[in-house]
């Protein structure tokens, strides 16, 4: 494994590209694209796809756009790699590059920790901050979101789509699986830990994120990708994986109308360690995780949108 000496202070910055991703993401572009090109670094825009005027956006700010082939299916993963292979193309010195989603605002600042934590370990392949909901208040589904990206602090298994990345443990890792339609961040960093890199959680702000969610159904289709994401990572890298199988056939269990009696009992274990709030939708999304295996299993591949 490659292992990159720690660099002078802010000699990383200038070593640094930013990928941001979007498909119709609309006015939440526009605050994504002048948040990272405030940091004056080699930025990527790549659409997949958009109706709207992303792409025009972009190109206001003089920034490059890679525009995906619609002949090829559409997916996070697929636009963070050609983000990439622009970079490498364009700017082959660059030594960290960093993903942003096209719905998500950089925080001021986050940039220099997280260089600083890249350049005091140089094992240390990937790291991420604290993302925040925009407006938790909005919604019981954006609250839950926020609650969601409030992971714990210090040496991970996995980060989510916006990350610091070593270029280095990037491409030891092979990239991300451009096929998969979600769950792309944890299968490329069992990737990336498998060949001997670290992944840190750093207890610093990173991104603000604008899930916009206001209806029950888009909460709904939200918790199928994430219940397709867990059947094809148990299909992928986890069948000696407890914990894999536990998450899969927990919501076999639950999921199944045969069993919806008895949920009730679910819904007062997680009682116990949460509000009422988060364990009657933990409990209620235990169907659409279902769902969401169950389009795995029957290898309906396409993607799944929840805005």
């Amino acid at each position: 494994m490659s292992r990159d000496d720690p660099l002078p202070p802010h000699a990383s910055v200038v070593q640094t590209g930013f990928v941001v991703i979007g498909r119709n993401e609309g006015a939440r572009l526009h605050l994504c694209l002048a948040s990272v090109c405030a940091e004056g670094l080699p930025t990527v825009y790549v659409d997949s796809g958009s109706h709207d005027d992303s792409v025009a956006v972009a190109r206001s700010f003089g920034v490059p756009v890679v525009e995906l082939d619609p002949a090829r299916p559409f997916t996070a993963a697929r636009a963070r790699n050609a983000g990439v292979d622009w970079l490498n193309a364009n700017i082959p010195a660059l030594t960290f590059v960093h993903f942003v989603d096209g719905d998500c605002e950089l925080v001021a600042g986050w940039l220099d920790v997280a260089h600083a934590a890249l350049n005091a370990d140089p094992l240390l392949g990937a790291v991420c901050g604290r993302r925040r909901e925009r407006d938790p208040a909005a919604s019981p589904y954006n609250w839950l979101c926020d609650d969601e990206w409030n992971t714990k602090v210090g040496l991970t298994r996995t980060c989510g789509g916006d990350a610091l990345f070593r270029l280095a443990a990037f491409r030891a890792g092979g990239g991300f699986s451009s096929e998969l339609i979600a769950g792309e961040e944890p299968d490329l960093c069992h990737r990336v830990r498998a060949g001997g890199w670290r992944i840190r959680r750093i207890d610093h702000d990173m991104t603000i994120h604008d899930a916009a969610m206001t209806r029950f159904a888009q909460w709904w289709q939200r918790n199928r990708r994430s219940g397709y994401a867990t059947a094809e990572a148990l299909a992928r890298r986890g069948m000696n994986d407890a914990r894999m199988w536990r998450d899969v056939l927990s919501n076999l269990f639950w999921g199944l109308p045969l069993f919806w009696p008895l949920l009730p009992l679910l819904w007062l274990r997680v009682r116990l360690r949460d509000n009422a709030v988060k364990a009657s939708f933990l409990t209620i999304g235990k169907v659409p995780h279902l769902q969401g295996q169950i389009d795995f299993w029957r290898s309906r591949r396409r993607l799944i949108e929840y805005k």
